[in-house]
């Protein structure tokens, strides 16, 4: 075997430390024999901390560094946030594996000083804090009232936010929020028949380069199918779509008896307009599916969404 020493590059975030660290001890049980480091890298995102997402750019914010110390051979393989990692890699390197993935869904943080504990109760004029144009379009269409206020930072800097202002609540994923341990915070669990979470969200993917067989192979204990087949239908509906940080797109894909069944949406900035669809078909032509349903929102008014917004 090749590998005595395995080095995973990953962002210095708790989140992504927690993700890292999970990745090692889950290798470790399988291949025990195999020494597993952490090599932290500072992305172009951890830096520009006083800029909304949308406005500094998305492709290969978190990923950029990390993809260029692999491709350096100064790490042999890279966990991410699925959602981070743009859909279209850098030329040798590949998805290597995407675990099972944890819930999809959003969750609604109230402020702890307000009687109201999820979005319905929240006055229409309230102020809600989120990063994402995604949750931003689709609470704007929910409550078009809401202030949304813009929010970037980890989990406990948004936490901290939030005690010490007068909003009313924030959107987190909530992935996160359960594996740096703050469930106790969580006010609502948000439906996806209301807020359709990022592509990929809830994964972690672990990028290798395109040549590395033997860790391909080492990675396989890892490997879930089901959120495979779901992740590469999203991926590939953001790809074909050309979607990023800024544009509101959600995308939910899941195998349900033997169905990949997928919900997709792209909506304007101001959640004046939402596209919904849904889509079902066999697993194995997951991608197919996320393309099809793509093209179809495209041409049935996504395009002059899509348009406008870049135009903005």
């Amino acid at each position: 075997m090749k590998y005595s020493t395995l080095r995973i590059g990953t962002r210095g975030s708790q989140l992504a430390l927690w993700q890292a660290e999970w990745v090692k001890s889950e290798l470790q049980k399988s291949h025990p024999s195999i020494k597993i480091e952490l090599e932290i890298i500072k992305t172009t995102g951890d830096k520009i901390l006083d800029s909304p997402l949308s406005k500094i750019g998305d492709k290969g914010l978190f990923t950029k560094e990390i993809e260029t110390a692999l491709l350096d051979k100064r790490v042999d393989l890279a966990v991410h946030s699925l959602k981070d990692l743009p859909t279209n890699l850098p030329a040798g390197l590949m998805i290597g594996a995407i675990p099972k993935r944890e819930d999809v869904r959003d969750v609604f943080i109230s402020h702890p000083e307000k009687k109201y504990k999820n979005l319905d109760d929240v006055p229409s004029s309230g102020k809600i804090a989120t990063g994402s144009l995604r949750r931003k379009c689709q609470l704007l269409n929910w409550k078009p009232q809401l202030e949304i206020i813009d929010l970037r930072g980890n989990l406990n800097t948004r936490f901290a936010k939030l005690d010490s202002s007068d909003w009313d609540g924030m959107i987190l994923a909530h992935a996160g929020v359960m594996r740096l341990g703050f469930s106790n915070r969580i006010t609502q669990i948000i439906p996806t028949n209301k807020i359709l979470p990022a592509v990929g969200q809830g994964a972690l993917g672990i990028e290798i380069r395109s040549e590395d067989v033997e860790l391909k192979s080492i990675l396989e204990s890892l490997i879930s199918e089901a959120t495979t087949f779901s992740a590469l239908a999203e991926r590939a509906f953001l790809r074909t779509l050309e979607g990023g940080c800024q544009v509101p797109i959600g995308a939910y894909a899941r195998v349900e008896e033997n169905k990949l069944v997928f919900d997709g949406m792209i909506g304007s900035l101001d959640g004046k307009k939402i596209l919904r669809g849904s889509i079902h078909g066999e697993p194995a032509k997951c991608e197919s599916i996320g393309n099809e349903l793509a093209k179809s929102l495209y041409e049935s008014g996504g395009k002059e969404i899509l348009e406008s917004i870049r135009i903005a």
